[in-house]
């Protein structure tokens, strides 16, 4: 392909021609050196550059942003030189809906040996941070699109260049999706080559944020792991304590995610010990809380409650008073799994009262459709039917149809046990009218719809903290 490549650009040219510069060329190495050497010395010094830079592309994949940033040129006359290589036979195009391109294996020796002897080490180095800060830059407009709603985002976005600004959403997820492989390998070298840690760490956390965005937290779990674990060998390497306390906490809740609890607990605890050692209240709170999440869904429920228990104390301690009232229902929760019904029910209390200060209608009225489970498992089902209508109202007042509906259905159920089977029919009948249309379009059923987080572990979408502010 290079010997064609040659030989097209010399029209004029006859094979023999070429054996005859082939024969001219140094007699060391293979016969594709020796013609890679002959086509790079014919080509303009300006892209010969750009061609021994391209040793630095990650995964060997490359576009006209990466090599725009790698040599510091516009992104049009990147691609223009892009396509010349590809004629020249330097390059795979890859057939892709963006302009991709792909450096053969073979020459990624050849390359980089082209490289370290003609760029010194800090212009390479000055290369890859270049590529990285683009590659950010991308990440930040890629999730900014998302963000259709938030007026700060639409002007970050509109300040951007117009070479780093995607026309629509699903422009953005669609070079999200093409250029995954070439993201992950950056972070992968980044993170490697230990010299560019910062610019590492930010790429990381829009590369994080961008999956979450386009993708969401399931989907991308198994890159999330991936690009978490690396934050962590950052962390551990330049004692960032911080990091990585929030690396070993997105490490657990991914490890919760996919049933690897105990595994999940394991880096729960080390978050915390992480987190008391530069007395970060974040991330020891977090990681309280986490540890009992893994407790219960481990069916430790004593361990759990206890656990809980400490993060409260610590909430209420720096006045966090929104987060204490989730607490109580955590804690409830556990000792309702215990069949402590009167210890749950002191802390369902505790968590709506909390609520009520804050005048989170809607916190209010799904802790006490929780409170009125209780009562039922604890046999006072008039009780349990006093506290449903009055969540009935709550609900309502906080137009939440959806919670509404389902506390509908609750009485109704109470109704029936408690021999009222036409009472028990109206409040169906208003749980259908509520639903409506909504019911079609959601996958969860009706009995589900009552928010139950309070009785399930705690794991928060994906983050990596300490970052620079602007990102």
């Amino acid at each position: 392909m290079l010997a064609g490549g040659w030989l097209a650009a010399r029209p004029k040219a006859a094979v023999s021609d070429l054996a005859k510069q082939l024969r001219a060329e140094p007699d060391e190495g293979t016969a594709l050196s020796r013609v890679f050497r002959l086509a790079y010395t014919a080509l303009p010094v300006t892209a010969a550059r750009m061609l021994r830079l391209l040793a630095l592309a990650p995964a060997g994949l490359v576009d006209p942003q990466t090599a725009s940033a790698l040599v510091g040129c516009s992104v049009g006359t990147a691609r223009t030189t892009l396509d010349d290589f590809v004629a020249l036979g330097f390059l795979h195009a890859v057939d892709s809906p963006l302009p991709q391109y792909e450096v053969p294996g073979c020459l990624h020796p050849l390359l980089r040996v082209l490289a370290d002897h003609h760029e010194r080490p800090a212009e390479r180095r000055l290369a890859a941070a270049r590529m990285l800060e683009r590659t950010v830059r991308l990440l930040q407009s890629c999730r900014a699109i998302t963000e259709t709603d938030s007026p700060q985002a639409r002007q970050k976005l509109l300040d951007m260049p117009r070479a780093l600004r995607f026309p629509t959403p699903r422009a953005a997820a669609e070079w999200l999706r093409l250029t995954r492989p070439a993201l992950l390998a950056s972070a992968r070298l980044a993170v490697a080559d230990g010299e560019l840690d910062t610019l590492a760490r930010r790429l990381m956390s829009q590369l994080v944020r961008a999956m979450v965005a386009h993708v969401g937290t399931q989907a991308a779990a198994p890159d999330l792991y991936d690009i978490h674990s690396l934050v962590l060998d950052i962390a551990e390497r330049r004692d960032l304590h911080r990091e990585r306390a929030a690396a070993l906490l997105n490490l657990g809740d991914l490890d919760a995610r996919t049933g690897r609890t105990a595994d999940a607990l394991v880096r729960y605890r080390a978050a915390l010990d992480a987190g008391r050692e530069v007395n970060d209240p974040y991330a020891t709170g977090r990681a309280m809380e986490s540890v009992g999440g893994a407790h219960l869904e481990l069916g430790d429920f004593d361990r759990a409650a206890d656990w809980f228990g400490r993060a409260l104390a610590e909430r209420l301690a720096r006045g966090e008073r929104t987060d204490a009232a989730r607490l109580y229902g955590r804690i409830a929760a556990a000792h309702t799994y215990a069949g402590r019904y009167g210890e749950a029910l002191r802390n369902w209390r505790s968590a709506i009262a909390a609520h009520r200060r804050h005048g989170d209608v809607a916190a209010q009225a799904r802790a006490m459709s929780e409170l009125a489970r209780v009562q039922e498992y604890a046999g006072r089902p008039d009780e349990s039917l006093r506290t449903c209508r009055e969540a009935v109202e709550w609900a309502r007042r906080a137009e939440d149809t959806r919670l509404q509906a389902a506390l509908h259905l609750r009485v109704a159920d109470t109704l029936e046990r408690l021999g009222d089977p036409a009472s028990a029919g109206l409040h169906r009948g208003a749980a259908e009218r509520l639903l409506g249309e909504q019911q079609d379009e959601d996958d969860e059923p009706t009995e589900a719809l009552i928010d139950d987080s309070n009785l399930k572990p705690h794991f928060d979408a994906c983050e990596i903290r300490s970052t620079s502010a602007e990102d």
